[in-house]
């Protein structure tokens, strides 16, 4: 990392990113170019879970090639001054590398269901329409590597 005085390694700081952000982007390889998709997600056991239809353009694209990029951003803010040049940003964020894998087996995806559902706050009494799970997926990424930076006063 170019900026040593903003990486984050502080394995408790990077545990807050993952198990509170709202959002996580995978990118994927399109052939010759890169596909970003935002996705809501829980986090559990060094792996990162996403819900999913069974069919479409990122699930074509994670058979073709399951290797992904993904990226999380915690407490974005912009700093503004009276200079335009001045401003900045207060964030912590970090980009990882991972394997996706696609989950078909019914208690499998509720497991990830579970994870999703807790990450936004619903903890207990997960009761799902067996219809409803037939017809999704989950995505299990395993994280095989990540690197987190922040900018701006922390406490």
């Amino acid at each position: 990392m170019r900026r040593q005085d903003k990486e984050i390694t502080d394995k408790k700081v990077i545990e807050v990113i993952l198990n509170n952000a709202d959002i996580c982007r995978i990118a994927l390889l399109d052939y010759d170019r890169p596909y970003i998709v935002p996705l809501n997600y829980g986090y559990a056991d060094k792996c990162i879970y996403f819900h999913s239809a069974p069919s479409g353009k990122k699930i074509e694209l994670i058979k073709n090639y399951n290797k992904v990029c993904f990226e999380i951003e915690y407490g974005a803010e912009i700093i503004s001054t009276e200079t335009p040049c001045k401003w900045t940003s207060k964030y912590r964020s970090l980009i990882g590398y991972g394997t996706v894998e696609i989950i078909t087996d019914s208690g499998l995806k509720k497991k990830g269901l579970d994870f999703i559902m807790a990450h936004y706050g619903k903890i207990t009494d997960n009761n799902y329409d067996e219809k409803s799970v037939e017809k999704l997926v989950i995505l299990k990424l395993a994280i095989n590597e990540i690197s987190c930076k922040q900018s701006g006063k922390w406490e």
